[in-house]
């Protein structure tokens, strides 16, 4: 019962605290793109550019009676709505979107991957969807993918699909987070092992690959953090102050990030990639993300990742932000005591 209590104060305390303390830097060129004006969209908690519909982008809410996403437009507008036959919406809390090499074809990934109380459910899933060649409303096949944590199950909410070698990735959201590799080749016919292959910041709310592969990046409350495909540190990115941020992923043209927030017409921010982040990004040799060694990789047989030397990713968290996680501890711990003398 306690853990249940310390879990609801933890989440309410989480969403009264703003995502960055300071106003952000470069404010002349930090922009809202638009704001969503769909009133169904009320708890955009995924975000996506389509890889194929020029000026579209796709979210869902955090969770739902269906399973449905939006494909919107540059000036906030659902231009179509589509249900995902084959899929349940247990806790949606993030997707991707990347392109088959083969086909051309954009693939949309829906991760059903929260569980507030790490552990109450033995696996979780991910969704693959064709995105649809013609925007309009339409109910559209998924295949299934069921995950299972190699370290015991956890509170997720951010994935990322490797554009280069199509491996997909799930971030933990926990005060220490991490990032878990899937098999090479996703198997919908048996439940997929993930494995820890590098650290994440605290309390991560969503994650993206950059389109060409060069970099990664880690939303959390706060502020954002790229990284290298190695899980080298970058930078860190400063963030607007939004409501509260769950969801985040590259543009187009990958010189900028997208990111949005919970809430009714909830806003999404396009923040160019600083200047030195830029430049490191360029520098970077796209190859394959945190994942196993070439010999590791070779005994792939199973489907299943071996991790490789997990790289520190934390550099997240400034001395204010560590600041307002302890106000935010200690607010809860006062939240779980009145609450339990209220129940003894």
């Amino acid at each position: 019962m306690i853990r249940l209590l310390a879990a609801a104060a933890a989440t309410c305390c989480l969403a009264a605290v703003p995502a960055h303390a300071a106003a952000p830097g470069d404010d002349e060129k930090t922009e809202k793109l638009f704001a969503f004006t769909d009133t169904r969209i009320t708890e955009s908690s995924g975000l996506a550019v389509s890889p194929t519909h020029p000026g579209i982008y796709y979210t869902h809410n955090d969770s739902a009676a269906a399973p449905t996403f939006y494909a919107v437009d540059g000036e906030g507008r659902t231009r179509a709505t589509y249900q995902v036959r084959g899929a349940q919406a247990r806790d949606w809390e993030a997707m991707a979107a990347t392109k088959d090499p083969r086909t051309g074809r954009g693939v949309l990934w829906f991760a059903d991957i929260g569980d507030n109380l790490d552990g109450a459910w033995p696996d979780v899933s991910v969704y693959k969807v064709m995105e649809p060649r013609t925007l309009g409303d339409a109910t559209l096949p998924a295949v299934r993918y069921r995950l299972r944590y190699a370290d015991g199950a956890r509170n997720a909410e951010g994935i990322m699909v490797d554009p280069g070698t199509g491996r997909l990735y799930v971030v933990s959201k926990e005060f220490a987070g991490s990032v878990y590799a899937a098999p090479k080749k996703l198997r919908a016919d048996r439940t997929n092992v993930l494995r820890k292959v590098a650290s994440a910041p605290v309390m991560a709310t969503d994650a993206a690959y950059a389109p060409d592969g060069s970099s990664y990046v880690v939303r959390t409350y706060f502020s954002a953090t790229l990284y290298k495909p190695s899980g080298e540190t970058i930078a860190r990115v400063t963030m607007p102050e939004l409501r509260q941020a769950e969801s985040i992923t590259y543009t187009a043209d990958g010189k900028a990030l997208l990111t949005g927030s919970e809430g009714a017409r909830s806003p999404v921010y396009r923040v160019p990639l600083p200047a030195r982040a830029a430049s490191a990004v360029r520098s970077a040799t796209p190859a394959p993300s945190p994942a196993p060694s070439p010999a590791s990789a070779e005994r792939d047989t199973e489907a299943q990742a071996s991790p490789s030397s997990a790289a520190p990713a934390g550099g997240g968290l400034s001395l204010k932000d560590v600041l307002i996680w302890l106000a935010a501890a200690l607010t809860a711990i006062g939240v779980i005591t009145f609450i339990a003398r209220r129940t003894a």
